[in-house]
């Protein structure tokens, strides 16, 4: 797994790559549904609940931002944060 940052503009920009199976572009719309897994031989006891991304979701457009997903089945799969950037003033 490789994490990076970087400032795009106004946004603080967050990739979260790995090199595992990757997700097939039919599953991709649904990767940050509640309760849903790409592979459906897990369960609850052998595969979490389905919520993880969910809520890597929320939290990010509760801040402002968003999160995304690009993968090729095969190479791994890349989650990308975006937060909007908010510069502190000191008086």
């Amino acid at each position: 797994m490789t994490i990076s940052g970087r400032q795009e503009g106004e946004w603080i920009v967050i990739d979260v790559a790995d090199t595992g199976v990757g997700i097939g572009a039919e599953d991709l719309p649904r990767v940050f549904d509640r309760f849903w897994r790409a592979e459906k031989s897990r369960s609850r006891q052998s595969g979490g609940s389905g919520l993880g991304l969910a809520i890597v979701r929320k939290l990010a457009e509760a801040h402002g931002g968003s999160v995304s997903v690009t993968s090729t089945l095969g190479q791994g799969s890349t989650f990308t944060i975006r937060l909007p950037h908010w510069a502190r003033t000191t008086s």
